[in-house]
């Protein structure tokens, strides 16, 4: 972190465009020798030294302005964190497959704007630990659950369509995966959310599944994202290429809310990006973390490489001064 001890002097920085102001507003006369005609000498071009004449006068009043800025105290400083508390453990098991790429949350697909939502949602949680679970025909854990939210978010981005031969909705597996992934957590409160848009085709029982959780202590809170009247999804034509059919919803809402029910969790349903982004927003505040967070700065001074900047530009425009651009008489 930086910061400024004295920010309030920082104002001083405008001394040297003073001092540059009031030299040339009342510039000193200067000594003068007379010649009986200069005439002759109008056409010469201006020397170097002519056209740098006031540097020593500019580079002093840089040194005040660096000079103030040392003393307004520039710092760097670490900050630590002491945590104390109870947090939530959260696995996000996420729906990848072929049906997510529904365009009913226009202009988006249904798994690109459920991707932007779940980071959101691990942005406002910085102190609980979050892992994810991405599922299909076959369901397995993309990362484990973890408090380097930036690696989690890096994570969700990469999180793409499945295989078309994996094609397929295993909800009952993904529910038991993320379950593994939580059982042994100590944490007090510890969760599931399911983000899914179709009805388990493959793999285990649901509500099975789901009394594995309630086993072990863990909520499920399931939520359906489409559109009751349908959806239109690409389809690829050899011929054609790739065109838009209208598509149905398949969500089976009814074993939704049973397996929530079971583990004391609750179903949503979400037909629209905003819908969706208020389902995790109520979830947010049903399952919040109970922590103290105290913070520590430590902040070392970094004004002495200005003060050198300044006793430099200072020592150059006095020598300069005195010789290059010394004037006689």
């Amino acid at each position: 972190m930086f910061r400024f001890a004295n920010p309030w002097l920082l104002f001083a920085v405008l001394s040297g465009p003073a001092l540059l102001f009031l030299y040339y507003r009342f510039r000193p006369a200067r000594a003068r020798l007379k010649f009986s005609d200069l005439s002759p000498l109008a056409d010469l071009p201006k020397t170097t030294r002519a056209r740098l004449a006031d540097l020593p006068v500019w580079l002093f009043a840089l040194a005040l302005s660096v000079f103030s800025i040392a003393l307004a105290r520039p710092q760097y400083g670490e900050k630590r964190e002491e945590i104390s508390g109870e947090g939530v453990d959260i696995i996000i098991a996420l729906d990848t497959s072929w049906s997510m790429r529904s365009r009913d949350f226009e202009p988006k697909n249904r798994l690109e704007v459920a991707k932007n939502v779940v980071k959101e949602f691990i942005m406002k949680r910085p102190y609980d630990r979050i892992g994810l679970v991405v599922f299909s025909a076959i369901a397995f854990t993309h990362s484990p659950l973890t408090t380097d939210h930036q690696i989690l978010l890096n994570f969700v981005d990469r999180v793409t369509f499945c295989r078309r031969e994996h094609d397929g909705t295993a909800i009952g597996n993904a529910i038991a995966v993320a379950t593994e992934r939580v059982r042994n957590s100590k944490a007090k409160s510890k969760v599931i959310i399911l983000v899914t848009d179709g009805e388990n085709n493959r793999g285990i029982d649901p509500v099975q599944a789901a009394e594995i959780a309630r086993a072990f202590k863990v909520k499920l809170y399931p939520i359906g994202i489409y559109q009751p009247g349908g959806s239109l999804v690409p389809v690829d034509d050899l011929i054609f290429g790739t065109r838009y059919v209208v598509s149905m919803p398949k969500v089976d809402e009814s074993m939704m809310q049973q397996i929530a029910e079971v583990t004391g969790g609750k179903y949503f349903r979400a037909v629209d990006p905003q819908a969706l982004e208020k389902v995790f927003s109520e979830i947010d505040k049903m399952e919040k973390s109970k922590v103290e967070v105290k913070r520590y700065y430590r902040y070392s001074e970094r004004f002495f490489p200005w003060a050198l900047i300044g006793i430099a530009l200072i020592l150059v425009s006095l020598i300069l001064s005195e010789s290059y651009f010394r004037r006689i008489p």
